[in-house]
């Protein structure tokens, strides 16, 4: 496939993908009845996903767009508390075209923040809370320290309580239906997503490729103490002329 650097530009074997073609790739399932999982993560040829500990460096034109996208389409974005400290993460960015783009579907001008943190150890004056122009969610413990949350709480963020000394994927989920988050948009990190893959809970997977070789001792895309295998049909596979490979795998529907 050859395909351009910009959505514009791309094909989908002989067809050019505009805007409005890749979101229809990349949509959500309609009339969701519990909240549908989809993990977003970009790797290099060799496995890595990061260089020097942060993935901006993987990012290539047709990856940022697809990053973009993908947030556009979500009701909330999910990520653990150690991705959210190695990536400085701040809240997601808007405009006023893409707030009425979201508007017109249905969603809210600007999807939130879900942080998943067993001890509620995160800084209130990290971007998360400072540059954000919606209140993060963060996803705790009951037995996580009392000031903790209550440091979050003042920040701004709006603290819920979903296990007692650890966090289930079911807790996870439930607590996103609860909030009426359907359309979940995960983007890690690893530990964070093979929990979810050892849960059965992963509903979808958007893994772009970077044209790199990097080396190193980086991690790869999910960890887990146990190895658990879980097929996934192929969704998509998109190709960009400088060499990035979208990649969309979807969980079988169940019984077929």
């Amino acid at each position: 496939m050859d395909i351009g650097t910009h959505v514009t530009g791309r094909r989908d074997g002989n067809r050019e993908l505009d805007d409005a073609a890749l979101a229809d790739l990349y949509a959500y399932p309609p009339d969701l009845l519990a909240p549908w999982l989809r993990i977003n993560f970009v790797a290099s040829i060799d496995g890595a996903i990061a260089v020097d500990g942060v993935s901006g460096a993987l990012g290539t034109p047709s990856d940022h767009a697809v990053f973009h996208l993908l947030r556009e389409l979500a009701d909330i974005i999910l990520v653990g508390a150690g991705t959210v400290r190695a990536e400085d993460y701040g809240g997601a960015r808007t405009d006023e075209q893409l707030r009425e783009r979201r508007l017109a579907q249905g969603l809210t001008p600007v999807p939130p923040i879900a942080v998943v943190t067993l001890g509620a150890a995160l800084d209130p004056q990290a971007r998360l809370f400072t540059d954000t122009t919606e209140a993060p969610v963060v996803l705790t413990c009951t037995a996580a320290p009392e000031e903790n949350k209550r440091r979050l709480s003042d920040a701004g963020a709006r603290v819920i309580e979903i296990g007692d000394d650890r966090i289930t994927s079911v807790e996870i989920i439930d607590a996103l239906a609860e909030l009426g988050m359907p359309r979940v948009l995960c983007e890690g990190g690893p530990s964070l997503f093979g929990q979810l893959i050892t849960d059965d809970a992963v509903d979808e997977l958007c893994l772009t490729t970077s044209p790199l070789l990097v080396g190193g001792l980086e991690s790869r895309v999910s960890v887990s103490p146990t190895s658990t295998p879980r097929p996934m049909v192929r969704g998509h596979v998109l190709a960009d002329e400088d060499g990035t490979l979208l990649t969309r795998w979807v969980r079988p529907r169940r019984g077929g």
